[in-house]
């Protein structure tokens, strides 16, 4: 059955966008089920009763009210140079589960600016796709010294590739309390960086062996803390 998101369901009325998604594309007619979200648990089974590609109307069958999976996972992660790979990341990680997700400016940071519509747009795509019926919160695009300065997670940690030292991210979990993780830009954290996130009480993770490309580790940190929940 066709899912499409709307922030209030109560409204009864699909936005424009979704209505031409349901009538023009998915050729949905008055009488054909389908079912809606809002991005915050809440999944509806409904019936369409007016059916134009502008004024898409429905009526509610039954709802069902859904609880986020604990804890929340927060991916912070450096825009990546090619757009196109942190829009991967972005749809793979809503699909694994993630809670949050901010953009950081970092010093070797190439990318300076985003479209945050577009990812918003990815995000509720990967969510309906994937039947996660909760919406990322996705920030702004914030510099490295003010975003760690406003953490609100106490279990926080920052993988970086300056040693081979640090232990793996899945041996240091509590899945007790929500988790950040901090990824860096393809040319990592500096130096400076990561001793500033170590003085604000991150913990340096490894994330294997393996160097990974900016959007792969986002997607492996956020399925890392994923599985972490079932071990």
């Amino acid at each position: 059955m066709a899912i499409f998101y709307q922030e209030n369901i109560d409204d009864l009325k699909l936005s424009e966008a979704e209505a031409h998604h349901a009538v023009k594309v998915l050729r949905k007619k008055v009488g054909d089920k389908i079912q809606l979200v809002n991005g915050k648990g809440v999944l509806v089974d409904a019936e369409i009763k007016i059916a134009d590609k502008k004024n898409c109307e429905y009526k509610i069958i039954q709802s069902a009210q859904f609880e986020e999976s604990k804890p929340k996972i927060h991916i912070a992660i450096a825009p990546t140079k090619n757009m196109d790979r942190y829009e991967w990341f972005a749809e793979k990680s809503v699909e694994i589960g993630v809670s949050e997700i901010t953009p950081i400016l970092t010093e070797n940071s190439e990318r300076k600016k985003l479209k945050l519509d577009r990812l918003q747009n990815i995000l509720i795509s990967g969510m309906k796709q994937s039947k996660n019926y909760f919406l990322p919160k996705l920030n702004e695009l914030t510099s490295f010294p003010d975003f760690i300065n406003s953490v609100q997670e106490t279990q926080k940690y920052i993988a970086h590739c300056e040693t081979e030292e640090n232990q793996h991210l899945i041996k240091q979990l509590n899945t007790s309390q929500d988790i950040l993780v901090m990824i860096g830009p393809e040319g990592d954290f500096s130096h400076d960086e990561i001793q500033l996130a170590v003085k604000s009480g991150f913990k340096e993770c490894s994330l294997g062996n393996s160097r990974l490309r900016t959007e792969t580790a986002g997607v492996v940190a956020c399925e890392i803390c994923n599985l972490a929940k079932y071990l």
